[in-house]
C-alpha cells in the first residue's frame, strides 16, 4: 500500500506536526514501506489458529485471601520520627497558595 503525499499531510495534521515538503516526502516513503511490510501479514495462512491476546499463555497466580494479624500501631510507626495521632506526618507536596 502506498500513501499519497496528501495522506501523509493529513496524518501529520492529526498528529499536530508541521512538516516541510521534504519531510513529507521522507515520511511518505517510510510510512508506505511500513504499511507494505505489515501487508505481508495478510499472506499468512491462519486457518484454524485461535486468536490470542498474548504470544505466550498467561495465568494469574493469586493466593487465597486469608485473615492474618496485622502490625500494631507501635510497630508501624516505630521507625518514624514524624507521626501524630497514629498517622505519618509528611512534607507538604502541593503548595495551597
Amino acid at each position: 500500500m502506498s500513501l499519497s503525499q496528501e495522506d501523509v499531510a493529513k496524518i501529520a495534521h492529526l498528529a499536530r506536526l508541521d512538516l516541510s515538503d521534504e519531510a513529507l516526502a521522507v515520511y511518505q516513503e517510510q510510512l508506505s514501506a511500513v504499511l507494505a511490510y505489515a501487508e505481508m501479514l495478510n499472506e499468512l495462512d491462519l486457518e484454524g489458529v485461535e486468536p490470542t491476546s498474548h504470544a505466550v499463555a498467561q495465568q494469574n497466580v493469586m493466593r487465597n485471601d486469608e485473615i492474618r494479624p496485622s502490625l500494631t500501631i507501635e510497630d508501624v510507626l516505630g521507625n518514624t520520627s514524624n507521626h501524630q495521632q497514629n498517622q505519618f506526618l509528611i512534607q507538604t507536596v502541593l503548595d495551597e497558595s
